[in-house]
């Protein structure tokens, strides 16, 4: 028995590593790339063509996949990655990080405001509730 040995200039290629994936599969990825609005765009025209598809894709909107986690995390991502980000300019490190100072002490003397204004709120409703307590229920006979 021979063998024919193999072209030199022939590559071979295994493709058992790496299956093939379905359309749905294909689908989702593309879908989870683009993000969000093309989930709900590809919902949206689901119940416009053909209600079910719409609704199947609501469904496994909601409970296939974790769909409000991303904006979370992304949001905190980047929110740390653009205060904690050093841009080489000395000058406008320096601004950036003074204007920070200064809204974090505003933002803790706002909230400091607000919540006096609950205290001064929560007071006068409960000196309301006293001074109503403190009035004679009116009787049948006045009545």
């Amino acid at each position: 028995m021979t063998t024919a040995a193999p072209h030199p200039h022939a590559t071979q290629t295994t493709y058992a590593a790496q299956p093939r994936e379905g359309w749905f599969r294909r689908a989702e990825n593309w879908l989870d790339h683009k993000g969000k609005p093309a989930w709900i765009a590809a919902m949206v025209f689901g119940f416009i063509f053909f209600w079910p598809i719409g609704l199947a894709l609501l469904a496994y909107m909601i409970w296939g996949k974790n769909m409000f986690s991303r904006s979370c995390t992304t949001r905190h991502t980047y929110k740390s990655h653009m205060t904690l980000g050093n841009t080489g300019n000395a000058a406008f490190d320096a601004y950036k990080a003074d204007t920070l100072r200064r809204l974090e002490e505003e933002q803790a003397s706002f909230e400091q405001f607000l919540e006096r204004l609950r205290e001064a709120k929560d007071k006068a409703e409960f000196d309301q509730f006293m001074d109503d307590r403190a009035k004679p229920e009116p009787t049948k006979e006045d009545a």
